[in-house]
């Protein structure tokens, strides 16, 4: 059986020369009381034919409120260790106003497990911009890669930027 692939966007802004990661905790009970190691990228999975960079704008729209304006870099994609899942992942620079609530879209769980009962949460119960060093503290460690390939992408766009001055 193939592994299940999706799809996500990571949002990145510059706020006093320092560069800053927008990542989400995961919603319900089973991330409450984890921090550490716990949050991630905005990903969902892939509709049937739908391509993957717009199922990414599709899902990080759906779980953060937020409509997310391109260019995009493709930072690759990681697969999941304890699932196996395949996540494609591309950076964009945005920024949201940090006053507003999260707009996150709701998902069922079972809820005690094995219980047979189901608890609506949100997909995502908080998101905020993080510099680098504290995102790489926050992310789960199989999402870590993806902000090295992030540094190397704006380190490569840089360097186009200054190529094309005259």
């Amino acid at each position: 059986m193939p592994p299940k692939v999706s799809a996500g966007l990571m949002m990145y802004r510059t706020r006093n020369g320092q560069l800053q990661i927008y990542l989400g905790h995961p919603g319900g009970p089973y991330f409450a009381n984890k921090d550490d190691e716990a949050w991630g990228i905005p990903k969902g999975g892939i509709k049937p034919g739908e391509d993957l960079l717009t199922a990414a704008c599709r899902e990080f729209q759906e779980e953060t409120g937020i409509v997310p304006k391109g260019p995009y870099h493709a930072l690759g994609s990681i697969s999941m260790q304890t699932s196996g899942k395949v996540v494609h992942a591309w950076a964009f620079e945005g920024d949201t106003d940090d006053t507003l609530p999260l707009k996150s879209n709701m998902t069922a769980i079972e809820w005690p497990p094995r219980s047979g009962q189901t608890l609506q949460v949100p997909e995502l119960d908080r998101a905020a911009f993080f510099d680098i060093d504290t995102a790489r503290r926050k992310l789960r460690p199989s999402q870590t890669p993806w902000l090295a390939r992030l540094v190397a992408a704006l380190v490569g766009i840089r360097e186009q930027g200054e190529a094309c001055k005259t």
